[in-house]
């Protein structure tokens, strides 16, 4: 940790700032997870271990709760398990994630002590439970997970004080990271990073956080990399620069940001995006047509239909009915896209579902099309590097591609590749699938450049011996891509 140094960060408490020069891409600091855990609704579709996503997983034989890809799995798992293992069989039911996060908390620290490692900055005692700022409603709920977490907790462990307990559920509940799949595309559960936790907001940050799990496939478990989060430099830093990250998106309204940070992470945001609203006015602004802009009532009027029909399309997409999400899509981009700026957040998110439903329906051309104009308004209110906007160009990419859209597809392909070539690195799962990607269409795009009708006559052949499939079942927009802080619903 010789990178960072601890200080005390004007307006914000204590923070981080850089022990020298870094450029875009570099690696400021890696992190284990303190403890880390599935999220119940993910249980048996997630190995406990790894945190990989499989079709088919064992479970343990004892507790019949945490699954594992293999023995392998097991093995690496077990000195975090062994004892949650023995308190589920005797508690007779399975706790939530939260108490669960918060015994292997406890487990790890009568263990290894309030340091676990040297490379560890601070101790649990030392960061914010935020407890006596929570609303009466969040503060019935932790009483409730407190009881329960008593319950829990074995009689044979290291008995711990209320007052202890009900720190490190604060500290977890406005410090806990989202732990993602081994491909970093959705939350899978929750883990605790103490030093992650003393990097401060900024809505437009210097660093970005990524979880990066390694080598987790091993046969002998000595060769496991430890889950763990990597803060990677988003561009140049500066010597006694502080470091920040990004708590919530920045596509929100200053406003919406603001209300955010302070009713999840209990702060006033002043930073300089939030205090001069930059960026407010083309978020929520009209089309302009040859100099020529819509009035004021006429964006307003788009922008509540849009939003209407935002949630209708919400509902239906809950429902599964992805053929009414395209038409209710459809509908509100035909009304409003003439009237609201490629920049109006309301119609990227339009554009960004109509995609993503269209890509699932096997409508490619649209899929695509749709894509593009995403990835052109978010290019216009991201910063350059940024990991939503290397993954939507990643997206429109493979849609492309998929739609027989060589030229465009090799372009997002590559735009997505030097975005996360910074925010994830070159040894992350997903850049090197974008990396065979780019490759890849490169080839096919000098092929096509060479003899367009060979190259689509190949094209088809090979799609006529390999069967295109359906791309996954839409979620959340960009789900695990935003909202990376953890914060309990």
């Amino acid at each position: 940790m010789e990178n960072v140094v601890i200080f005390d960060s004007p307006g914000k408490g204590r923070g981080l700032k850089a022990a020298k020069e870094f450029w875009a891409g570099d690696v400021i600091f890696s992190e284990a997870s303190l403890a880390a855990v599935v999220f119940d609704s993910l249980a048996e579709r997630v190995c406990h271990s790894c945190f990989r996503r499989q079709e088919k997983l064992q479970r343990c034989g004892q507790c019949k709760f945490v699954h594992y890809c293999d023995r392998t799995c097991q093995r690496a798992g077990w000195a975090e398990h062994k004892q949650e293992c023995s308190a589920i069989k005797a508690y007779g039911k399975v706790p939530n994630e939260n108490i669960r996060l918060v015994a292997r908390i406890l487990w790890r620290l009568d263990k290894d002590g309030s340091t676990v490692s040297d490379m560890q900055l601070t101790t649990l005692d030392e960061l914010e439970d935020h407890i006596t700022d929570m609303q009466e409603d969040e503060l019935k709920e932790l009483k409730v997970d407190i009881h329960n977490f008593l319950d829990f907790w074995p009689r044979t462990s290291k008995q711990h004080t209320v007052d202890d307990i009900s720190h490190i559920f604060g500290v977890i509940n406005c410090n806990g990271f989202s732990v993602s799949d081994q491909r970093g595309l959705q939350a899978v559960g929750v883990g605790l990073f103490p030093n992650l936790c003393l990097v401060n907001h900024d809505c437009w940050p210097n660093c970005t956080v990524i979880l990066n799990h390694g080598n987790q496939s091993a046969v002998n478990t000595m060769f496991h990399s430890q889950r763990r989060i990597e803060l990677r430099s988003l561009g140049k830093i500066a010597e006694g620069e502080e470091l920040t990250v990004a708590y919530v998106d920045y596509m929100n309204l200053s406003e919406e940001r603001q209300r955010l940070l302070k009713t999840q992470y209990f702060f006033d945001c002043t930073c300089e995006h939030c205090k001069n609203k930059i960026k407010d006015d083309i978020k929520l602004g009209g089309r302009e047509v040859d100099g020529v802009k819509p009035s004021e009532e006429q964006v307003k009027e788009a922008t509540d239909y849009c939003y209407q029909m935002l949630e209708k399309m919400d509902k239906a997409r809950l429902n599964g009915d992805y053929h009414e999400v395209v038409k209710i899509c459809r509908e509100c981009i035909e009304k409003t896209e003439p009237v609201l700026a490629e920049t109006h957040i309301y119609l990227l998110r339009m554009w960004s579902t109509m995609s993503e439903v269209q890509a699932y329906l096997q409508y490619l051309n649209d899929a695509a099309e749709y894509a593009r104009k995403m990835v052109e308004g978010y290019t216009k209110l991201y910063p350059p590097n940024n990991a939503t906007l290397g993954m939507a160009a990643m997206r429109a990419g493979v849609i492309h591609w998929q739609a027989g859209d060589i030229e465009v597809a090799h372009g997002m392909v590559c735009k997505a590749y030097a975005i996360l070539m910074v925010t994830h690195g070159p040894t992350h799962p997903i850049t090197k699938d974008l990396e065979a990607m780019r490759v890849q269409t490169e080839m096919e795009l000098r092929m096509f450049k060479q003899n367009e009708y060979v190259y689509h006559s190949m094209r088809e052949a090979a799609l006529k011996n390999k069967p295109m499939t359906m791309l996954h079942e839409p979620k959340s927009v960009e789900e695990g891509i935003k909202n990376l802080f953890h914060r309990r619903k």
